[in-house]
């Protein structure tokens, strides 16, 4: 009865309690508490190492040693991770253990008690007490470093004005010693002009309860005056009265130095702008005009606040304000720069041409605009003149270039009609004259070489209509290539030698009917100018300059021709340098004119009996 009442007492104890029987450890009695601490594998029988549980394997290796030594055995706080399930996920807990041999009349140790109290909650709140002191030591020593580091002064005084404490910085200010009485000496720093004033501000602040915020001038160790701000606040403990005031001294000598030197240079600036003939204004960061410059108002008549802060607008012709006011309104909104063409009308009633431009200006006062309008009616006028001589210009040239195209054209009927008439005459017809073959050679020349001319008169009028093609990336040996292929029959006639080599600068962007005709033009020259006594070796080579342009070299092993003193006058229309050599001599001419048109240069060089190198620079550097 005794047994069951005892069994029935640790049965509902909150600490769980179990019996461990035998050197085995098998489960004896295990209350409710305890399973619900090991897990339903504690049941009677059992082997405690067989079915652990949640015991880990130092506590297994503890109860053998206390089992076998007899000497019971506490374990404070001893964790144990206990067992995940599907709804909840595992946890660390904390319970205090206590192994106590069990002695059966006095006899050796015939099992183990175990209790098991969880102390999770306490254990936690020590912790975080610990975490917390931790804490607390660390923000102190952090809070003592940081007020002994920053370049600031920081001072406590209590609530009668009496300094409680000053950071070291103060007395390497003003090389006052550690021993000095602040309270005595600090007043007498201050800068006498300052120095009333300062005592009953803080007087003032201290008597309401509140913080201040003031400058002053305290004097330094080399006996300067130097400006400082001095800010505190007070401590508040309601509902009583502050006891404390904290706060810093920041110097700010070199800031109203510089305040004061801004200052000055805005005064310069304003009277700079006033003094220059155009219009300056500036404007707010909404894009509301807040200053005009003097010449504004002397140009449009008008004060500042009849111009009012849309002034420059509602000076426009009315027909471009309103455009003028959503690109305005755009820039306001995006922060892109202003600029526009505007007429805008003087104090005379007289509307001129103004270049406006405006631009966005951030700084520590935050963003502001500053523009100008500029009166360039007299260019703008100018340029209309211009433009139109231009226009006239351009349509007479297109004139010139139809009529000498038109006109090559209609001379090669003519051409044919002479040509035929002439070879009718040559057979039906007998001179009897010695010079008939050398006079029939020099009709048929004659023919030849003014049917050439016609023909090429009308493929420079073309060539020179494509001056202006668009440029795309281009593979120059694929346009060599392709050049190349039209010569064939040229090149196998003459035996001769074409070497590519466009490595170093494979490629180019340029128009693509200019860069053929450029590269016919000095391919086919080399074929027609070739020495009768060597096979023709022409050499094409690309390659970057000194300044990283791409350039291209064709040279031939040709009969060469002696350079004139101003070179550019190789590249004249009609100019030949071996007459008796068929040609109108403009092939050239037309290549300099697309390089030239297109921002390059051709330069030749060249030795009679030789060869010639033409070097092309695409585009000057």
């Amino acid at each position: 009865m005794r047994e069951q009442r005892l069994q029935d007492i640790l049965e509902h104890m909150p600490a769980g309690v179990a019996t461990l029987q035998g050197a085995e450890l098998r489960y004896g009695f295990v209350n409710d508490a305890m399973r619900a601490v090991i897990g339903q594998e504690a049941q009677e029988g059992r082997l405690v190492a067989e079915h652990p549980g949640i015991i880990p394997a130092d506590l297994l290796d503890v109860m053998q040693q206390v089992y076998q030594s007899g000497r019971p055995f506490v374990a404070k706080a001893y964790r144990l991770v206990m067992s995940a399930s599907e709804s909840q996920p595992s946890e660390l807990s904390y319970y205090d253990i206590a192994l106590e041999p069990v002695r059966e009349g006095g006899g050796p140790v015939s099992g183990l008690l175990l209790f098991a109290v969880d102390v999770t909650a306490q254990e936690q709140a020590r912790q975080r007490a610990h975490e917390l002191a931790i804490e607390t030591r660390r923000l102190d020593t952090r809070l003592r470093v940081l007020t002994e580091t920053v370049p600031q002064i920081t001072f406590t005084l209590n609530a009668k004005g009496k300094v409680e404490y000053v950071s070291p910085q103060w007395y390497y200010f003003t090389g006052q010693p550690p021993t000095a009485d602040l309270n005595a000496i600090w007043p007498l720093l201050i800068h006498p002009d300052d120095r009333l004033r300062i005592l009953y501000q803080s007087d003032t602040a201290r008597a309401a309860g509140t913080g201040w915020n003031y400058e002053y001038r305290l004097r330094r160790h080399d006996g300067q005056y130097r400006w400082l701000l001095s800010r505190a606040l007070p401590e508040l403990h309601a509902p009583d009265k502050p006891v404390f005031w904290h706060g810093a001294l920041t110097e700010i000598h070199d800031q109203r130095e510089l305040s004061e030197a801004l200052r000055r240079g805005e005064a310069e600036l304003r009277f700079l702008a006033d003094s220059i003939p155009e219009l300056i204004w500036t404007a707010t960061a909404e894009g509301f005009i807040d200053y005009y410059n003097q010449f504004t108002g002397e140009y449009t008549g008008l004060t500042r606040d009849e111009l009012g802060p849309t002034g420059w607008i509602n000076l426009l012709e009315p027909s471009e304000q309103a455009n003028a006011a959503r690109r305005w309104v755009h820039s306001i909104a995006t922060g892109e720069p202003y600029e526009g063409l505007f007429r805008m009308r003087r104090h005379d009633g007289v509307y001129r041409w103004h270049i406006i431009r405006a631009r966005q200006l951030t700084d520590t006062r935050g963003p502001r605009w500053f523009g100008a309008c500029t009166d360039v009616d007299d260019q703008h006028r100018l340029r209309e003149v211009l433009q139109t001589q231009y226009d006239e210009l351009a349509r007479t040239n297109r004139d010139l270039d139809t009529f000498v195209y038109t006109a090559s054209h209609d001379l090669k009927q003519p051409l044919l009609n002479l040509r035929g008439l002439f070879d009718e005459l040559r057979r039906t017809a007998s001179f009897k004259d010695p010079e008939e073959e050398e006079i029939q050679t020099m009709v048929d020349g004659a023919l030849s070489q003014l049917d050439t001319t016609l023909q090429e008169l009308a493929a420079t009028v073309q060539d020179q209509r494509g001056l202006s093609a668009p440029a795309e990336a281009l593979n120059l040996r694929s346009v060599a290539e392709e050049v190349l292929l039209g010569l064939r029959a040229q090149v196998q006639e003459a035996g001769a030698t074409v070497e590519l080599n466009f490595e170093e600068a494979p490629s180019l962007t340029y128009g693509r009917a200019n860069l053929r005709s450029i590269m016919h033009n000095l391919l086919s020259n080399a074929l027609k100018f070739a020495d009768p006594e060597r096979a023709p070796l022409v050499q094409v080579h690309s390659h970057l300059s000194s300044t990283g342009q791409p350039t291209l070299t064709v040279q031939d092993n040709g009969l060469g021709m002696a350079l004139p003193d101003a070179p550019n006058s190789v590249f004249q229309p009609f100019n030949r340098q071996h007459p008796h050599i068929g040609g109108a001599g403009v092939g050239m001419y037309l290549v300099q004119r697309i390089i030239t048109s297109r921002g390059g240069h051709l330069e030749v060089a060249s030795t009679v009996g030789e060869g010639t190198t033409f070097t092309i620079h695409w585009f000057d550097a």
